[in-house]
Parts: C-alpha cells; structure tokens; sequence
C-alpha cells in the first residue's frame, strides 16, 4: 500500500483536513478583526463547521466505528448547517 492510501487507510488525511479547517477559520477570524476583511466569522462558523463535522463522520466511517459515532458527526454537521441557514437568512433580512 502507499503512503497516500496508508494515510486515507487510517483517516489521517481526513484530520490533517479538519485541521487546515481550524486554521482557516483563525485566518479569516484575524483578517476580519485586524483589518475587517472578508465576512464576520458568526457567518462562517456553520459552513466550516459543518465542513469538519462531515470530515469526521467519513474518517469515523473509513475506521470502520460504530454507528453511532458516525450517526453523532452527521447530527453535527446537521446543526451547524441548520445554523448556518439561520443566520444567512437574518443577515438578509
């Protein structure tokens, strides 16, 4: 087996992505506070969270855990994307 598929094997691709995630909501938190560029970070918050949440429910899968693991992740991005709807809609309103 390769590195690289030894590396989606063992879902530690899928962490070094939800980690990149993390990053990148640090960087648009500081370029919206330092020089108020890009979007409020309440406003990003349910995309990128929801992002990760779905990442980790494909790494919770690839290991092949229960069920209810993987059920957990999705119920998480769930909420994230739910919210992510309420506050695009408010911003609009």
């Amino acid at each position: 087996m390769t590195t690289l598929a030894a590396r989606f094997a063992d879902g530690s691709v899928l962490l070094w992505i939800v980690a990149l995630v993390v990053v990148e909501a640090a960087v648009l938190a500081w370029l919206w506070a330092s020089k108020r560029i890009g979007w409020a970070p309440r406003l990003l918050f349910g995309q990128l969270a929801s992002g990760a949440s779905l990442m980790l429910a494909v790494r919770a899968a690839i290991l092949d855990q229960p069920w209810t693991q993987i059920a957990l992740w999705l119920s998480c991005a769930l909420i994230a994307h739910v919210v992510d709807l309420i506050l695009r809609y408010r911003a609009q309103a």
